[in-house]
């Protein structure tokens, strides 16, 4: 039983629904509204604000360390491995210029690899540092990564041979970022619903019936389906397959020496400082099967193997205590390509994302919302 008030200005019947308020929801909803000022666009979010994985990664604003993007180059060619490395340079560069530095919380402090020693690893990435150097320059207009081994005793860490940076990369605060991004969408124009779970989709030639939990159904003309890893509850079809991150940060810890984010057994470990203490996430690939869920939460072996992480390499010698642990459900693709296609003549889906969200989420949302125009 609505009031005329809430039917015009809560509950209008939208021209564009998008499911999902993360940061592809969010701007493929901001890009639409642009375009379309006189459209209602509603984005539709299961919790009390967003909840997936743009507020529960670590905050790295990064674009592939170096055994990622060779490895990547002898699994698909050199010219597909450039192409992925543009899209997230300048999808970062992009999210910087549109939300602001300070308001996303980035920091220049660089983005680091680290190999222990003598591993085959680290001699590929030696082997070939040159040629990559070379082949990203033309992207860039510098050369991206250097060595720097002195750093490691800078930055306190030992059992680590070799250490490769960048200055181009850094950490950035995924809440702000969020929060940012929210209000900005509003302020242009956008109704953003939360504690609405979209439970499924009828498309009928004359537009799109959602259906929602506990709530009545939503009709609309055109939907943008933008759930990343759950994507399959509402599109089985699609190779979206979900992936948990677990993450874990300390107390502060006194004197710490760590600046910046930092890779590490090929790119499954990833850690970096935040407000005094370690932020530190990753080991998936020790049950790569287990950790295919959608399921929230953290397991006893990944979290033993990140604090056997924190009393090696990262604080060795130092006493520390976990301030808190928690998880993040990611969407990835048989490639490391997104998924961004209209899947009928009402349905656009853009999802699957690789972990890779902060940097490509802005682009793929520009493509989601022309695939909305067509």
């Amino acid at each position: 039983m609505l009031s005329i008030w809430e039917s015009e200005h809560f509950h209008p019947q939208p021209d564009i629904v998008v499911i999902g308020g993360g940061i592809v929801g969010l701007f493929t909803a901001l890009f639409h509204k642009r375009r379309h000022p006189d459209h209602s666009v509603v984005v539709l979010e299961r919790g009390a604000h967003p909840i997936g994985a743009s507020v529960k990664n670590a905050g790295f604003a990064c674009f592939g360390s170096p055994s990622e993007l060779l490895a990547d180059m002898d699994k698909e060619g050199e010219d597909a491995m450039l192409a992925r490395v543009e899209e997230r340079w300048k999808g970062l560069l992009e999210l910087r210029s549109e939300l602001g530095d300070s308001r996303i919380g980035f920091e220049a402090t660089g983005g680091h690899e680290i190999y222990p020693w003598h591993t085959k690893g680290y001699t590929a990435v030696a082997d070939r540092f040159n040629a990559l150097n070379d082949s990203l320059r033309p992207i860039f207009g510098e050369q991206v990564f250097v060595q720097d081994d002195e750093a490691i005793t800078r930055f306190g860490l030992t059992g680590v041979g070799h250490l490769v940076r960048t200055r181009l990369e850094g950490p950035l605060d995924s809440g702000r970022l969020m929060s940012t991004l929210l209000r900005k969408v509003v302020a242009e124009g956008v109704l953003f619903r939360p504690l609405t779970e979209v439970t499924g989709l009828e498309e009928t030639p004359r537009g799109v019936s959602l259906s929602t939990k506990g709530g009545q159904p939503i009709r609309t003309a055109m939907v943008a389906i933008c759930t990343n890893g759950y994507t399959r509850e509402l599109m089985p079809d699609l190779p979206v397959a979900p992936a948990r991150g677990q993450v874990l940060k300390t107390f502060p810890v006194p004197g710490l020496k760590l600046r910046g984010t930092f890779h590490y057994d090929e790119g499954y470990f990833y850690f970096r400082d935040h407000a005094g203490g370690v932020l530190l996430g990753g080991g998936r690939n020790l049950d790569l099967i287990g950790e295919t869920t959608t399921e929230e939460g953290s397991t006893e072996l990944i979290q033993d193997a990140l604090e056997h992480l924190l009393r090696t390499v990262i604080l060795p010698g130092q006493p520390f205590k976990i301030e808190r642990r928690w998880s993040g459900i990611m969407g990835m693709c048989p490639t490391k390509s997104p998924i961004i296609e209209r899947r009928s003549e009402r349905i656009v889906v853009a999802a699957g994302l690789g972990g890779m969200g902060v940097a490509i989420g802005i682009r793929v949302a520009r493509r989601a919302a022309a695939l909305l125009d067509q």
